[in-house]
């Protein structure tokens, strides 16, 4: 370490005195020490900020501002506090060597000069000066990596937790797509027959009506049973019946859509299909309730070419996105009805196509937004907003996870108060392949 200092240590010394100055510079450079002079303790300060010397010989007596004065000057310094001053003083009193070192000196060195003295005791405190500052860098180093291994394992924590929900989700809502469409299908199979032979029936019995006279036993059947009406509405019955079979059928395929498996690589995918999946799952709370009217849903599309992506993860953060939103509009104070009704709550949904080949989609609502403090926050592992109970702080972490990481895209948040929030998604539409795991 010595011959690291012989090289490249830097020696600042402060004397109004040319004599000294000529001594120590000459003996210093001997040692292959870099020599900086200062004559007075203002441009020792400004030269120590410049320089940034290894050591500081300072002397006491000086014009302008003392010695003791310079080094009470360069201690309260963030920049210069941790170089070490070495005062160099003909005083012999001892209360004036103990004031030195209460201002934060580290040693003394008395006039005249011994060189041998000086030098030994320069060797040490830059020997002490390399030790401190490669002890501060081993420090710094193995924080850096305890902070990285700590991000390491929360994010590996996302990724489990992540992982389990949606091969957990995925698996019920699979199930449940699966039982719901066997039943479906029978019933609407059964629908489509049931109306061609109903309608075959209802001819029959027209024919019945026109070809034979009516008794007056058959004219009051057929006004106990408002056979008129019967007859007009049966259709409409079944028709009602088929509509909501399709329904049914079209609530299957959205599951089966959200919950879809994931391969090893990204593949492609309209991202429209995984919106409108999410807001059939969630079309319940959108509903109107006793405090409000519908949540309304604005669509923008612009029509996406479809993106090579991991479907069931972007789904998940669609999810996120647009129940956080549901949950903003329903955490807004009491309103009347009428007030609401004229003044809906809703979200609007956008997709576009950037310039530089990125598809982005908007997510936002007109809700209370919030403060720029809260916005730098809300992506942060384990942040919530929400009561106790209500959130668990890991919905937006692992969505920005999932875009960031899994897509190479970004996940970022415009909001302000009184203004709503709105979420951006933009991912490539080619992404580099995620080696990682």
């Amino acid at each position: 370490m010595s011959a690291v200092h012989k090289k490249s240590s830097r020696v600042l010394i402060v004397d109004d005195n040319p004599t000294n100055l000529k001594v120590l510079s000459q003996c210093i450079k001997k040692e292959g020490w870099i020599v900086l002079v200062s004559t007075d303790g203002e441009s020792a300060i400004a030269q120590a900020e410049y320089a940034q010397p290894d050591l500081i010989l300072l002397d006491v007596m000086m014009p302008g501002i003392d010695g003791f004065e310079t080094c009470s000057r360069l201690k309260a310094s963030p920049k210069l506090q941790e170089i070490p001053v070495i005062f160099m003083t003909a005083l012999s009193d001892p209360v004036d060597k103990l004031k030195g070192l209460n201002l934060g000196a580290v040693d003394y060195i008395t006039k005249p000069f011994q060189t041998d003295e000086v030098l030994a005791r320069m060797r040490v405190h830059l020997e002490l000066r390399a030790m401190t500052q490669k002890l501060e860098y081993l420090v710094e180093e193995r924080t850096a990596k305890l902070k990285q291994a700590l991000e390491d394992l929360k994010q590996s924590q996302v990724q489990l937790i992540q992982s389990e929900k949606m091969s957990a989700l995925g698996q019920l809502v699979a199930g449940i797509a699966h039982e719901i469409n066997n039943p479906v299908t029978f019933i609407d199979g059964n629908l489509r027959y049931a109306q061609e032979y109903i309608s075959d029936l209802m001819d029959h019995l027209k024919l019945y009506c026109d070809t034979f006279q009516e008794t007056k036993e058959i004219r009051k059947h057929a006004e106990e049973i408002d056979l008129e009406y019967l007859l007009e509405d049966l259709p409409k019955m079944i028709g009602s019946m088929r509509f909501g079979t399709e329904r049914i059928r079209n609530i299957s395929m959205s599951l089966r859509t959200f919950s879809r498996r994931d391969t090893t690589k990204p593949v492609p995918y309209k991202l429209e299909e995984g919106l409108d999946s999410t807001l059939l799952i969630l079309k319940h709370r959108l509903k109107a309730n006793s405090d409000r009217p519908d949540i309304e849903i604005i669509k923008e599309y612009g029509d996406l070419p479809e993106v090579k992506c991991y479907p069931g993860q972007l789904n998940q953060v669609f999810m996120n996105l647009i129940a956080n939103a549901i949950d903003a509009l329903d955490s807004m104070p009491a309103r009347p009805y009428k007030e609401i009704k004229a003044n809906p709550k809703k979200i609007t949904i956008h997709t576009e196509t950037s310039d530089d080949n990125y598809a982005i989609v908007r997510i936002k609502d007109n809700g209370l937004g919030m403060t720029e403090e809260t916005s730098k926050k809300i992506f942060d592992y384990l942040f919530t907003t929400k009561p106790v109970g209500k959130g668990t702080g890991l919905g937006l972490s692992i969505s920005s996870h999932i875009i960031a990481d899994k897509h190479r895209g970004e996940l970022s948040c415009v909001s302000s108060p009184g203004k709503g929030a709105e979420f951006i998604i933009k991912i490539p539409f080619n992404p580099e392949p995620d080696n990682s795991g």
